[in-house]
């Protein structure tokens, strides 16, 4: 009977292509307390059009340092600066195009997470860009507003490269949400908060090791790049664009006055009407848009409480993934006067959840670094899909540690969680779920017209250590008639050493 034991201690057996520093020991659940500092907004990225009518950004991924720790500066990684990088956008149904330059020392990959896009600009382990080297993806926007982000995702290093700092977003506009009375001023009353953990060596340098069963689970909260993040409010309402950026914790946010606030999206845009809550859950990859109302003079806390009942996972195991911590991850502090701004609209966009009849069924159960009992291969194509097919997933966590879904080129509807419909503030589309030990989720998603015989696209735990230790799998969209043709020659997965505490089920 195989096992988890067995299972890495077969593993351990191969020869080694990567080396982790683990521990059993769960993380320290104490936050660190830092000084406030003001929030820094990620630039918005410059573009020109051409006469083609292409929209061109420019994005290099280079080495700097940064003082994520007041007073003490570590070596990061980012794009067009020290740490994370620039907030493209760009409107549906334009022509965009990206020049991504690689002046790191390792190659490294642009991922769109979130983005229908021609698999061959998909930015994942099939589309590397070696140190000194350029490309440019080029593709037209096909989806509603939404915020999406960019990451690097290179095989077996992406959760290392994370760490290091590459990652930032991806705004995209349309008419019917511009139509909309939402906070819409960038920097102003419509903030970017790019949500991560970290932990810190004495000297301030990130501490890359993993020390959880989930990865690299930090001690310290990072916003926009930053320790003890503040933002002064100027407006009586804020959209505050929420994206869980780390690599294995997962945050339950809410106010430290536990005041309400809107929820207008979810990772693939805008709800069909905004759903109050105190509390919202995301997992790695996930994001979510809330509007929050302020009173002149006030101050708040956006904290991130213990995960409502302990994210499905055991009591006994739930501080060793991080899900009894509480953090601080930004300080509003309200002026004195504000400018007014109208409530949440009533209604947002028309839903347009997909019809199941007929629909390709496919079942991925999650395990022991595994999606069906097989882990990556890079040249291992698990199925082939067909250009507008629909299709319906069962996703279950057969494991006893939590594990989240996403998927490449799709945006998809939650159809139900354990039977159940999904709460309302899940009715949009999403690209990421959470999925916890011992549930099932059902998904409906469609493919879109990029067809490719010979690149995949992935579908993935989000918790990246999971993803690159090899809970992934990958596949092909053809058109009609259309065959699969050969990859070009890959590595397969590298074999990884034995987790310390790792047990049997």
């Amino acid at each position: 009977m195989l096992t988890r034991r067995t299972l890495l201690k077969g593993l351990a057996a191969a020869p080694l292509g990567m080396t982790v520093a683990c521990s059993s020991e769960p993380p320290a659940a104490s936050p660190r307390v830092t000084r406030s500092r003001p929030l820094p907004i990620p630039p918005l990225a410059a573009s020109t059009v051409g006469s083609d009518g292409v929209r061109r950004f420019t994005l290099r991924a280079r080495v700097g340092t940064t003082e994520m720790l007041a007073g003490k500066h570590a070596s990061t990684w980012g794009f067009n600066g020290a740490i994370l990088g620039p907030t493209l956008r760009a409107r549906r149904g334009e022509r965009v195009a990206v020049s991504l330059t690689n002046d790191l020392p390792e190659a490294t990959s642009v991922h769109w997470h979130g983005m229908s896009i021609p698999a061959r600009f998909d930015g994942g382990p099939h589309q590397m860009i070696a140190p000194g080297a350029s490309t440019e993806p080029q593709w037209t926007v096909e989806q509603q507003a939404a915020t999406l982000w960019y990451h690097p995702h290179p095989h077996g290093s992406t959760q290392r490269h994370v760490l290091r700092g590459l990652a930032g977003l991806f705004i995209l506009d349309d008419a019917d949400s511009a139509a909309l009375d939402l906070p819409n001023s960038y920097g102003v009353d419509d903030i970017p908060l790019i949500i991560q953990d970290r932990r810190f060596t004495p000297t301030g340098a990130v501490d890359e090791t993993d020390n959880s069963d989930v990865g690299c689970l930090g001690d310290t909260i990072i916003t926009n790049g930053i320790t003890g993040a503040r933002l002064m409010v100027t407006t009586s309402a804020v959209r505050l664009r929420l994206l869980n950026g780390s690599s294995g914790r997962i945050f339950n946010l809410g106010f430290s006055d536990n005041r309400p606030f809107d929820v207008i999206a979810s990772d693939g845009g805008l709800l069909p009407v905004p759903v109050r809550m105190r509390r919202i859950q995301l997992s790695p990859g996930e994001r979510a848009e809330i509007v929050v109302r302020n009173v002149a003079g006030e101050t708040v806390t956006l904290t991130s409480y213990p995960i409502a009942e302990n994210g499905g996972v055991k009591v006994s195991d739930a501080a060793r993934f991080g899900l009894t911590d509480r953090f601080d991850v930004l300080t509003l502090e309200a002026q004195h006067a504000l400018t007014h701004h109208a409530g949440t609209p009533a209604s947002l966009v028309g839903a347009d959840q997909l019809a199941t009849a007929g629909a390709v069924e496919r079942s991925f159960d999650l395990q022991w670094f595994m999606i069906n009992h097989r882990r990556m291969d890079m040249s291992r194509i698990d199925f082939e899909a067909r250009v507008g097919a629909t299709e319906v997933w069962t996703v279950t966590n057969k494991d006893n540690w939590p594990h989240n879904f996403h998927v490449h080129d799709a945006q998809f509807h939650i159809i139900e969680i354990d039977g159940r419909r999904p709460p309302a503030h899940l009715a949009g589309r999403k690209d990421t779920v959470y999925v916890p030990p011992g549930t099932r989720v059902r998904l409906v998603l469609r493919w879109s017209g990029h067809a490719d015989p010979t690149f995949p696209y992935m579908f993935h735990c989000h918790m990246l250590m999971h993803e690159d230790r090899g809970m992934m799998g990958q596949f092909l969209v053809l058109a009609p008639r259309q065959r699969a043709k050969p990859m070009p020659s890959m590595p397969s997965m590298p074999s990884m050493p034995p987790r310390p505490g790792a047990h049997a089920q």
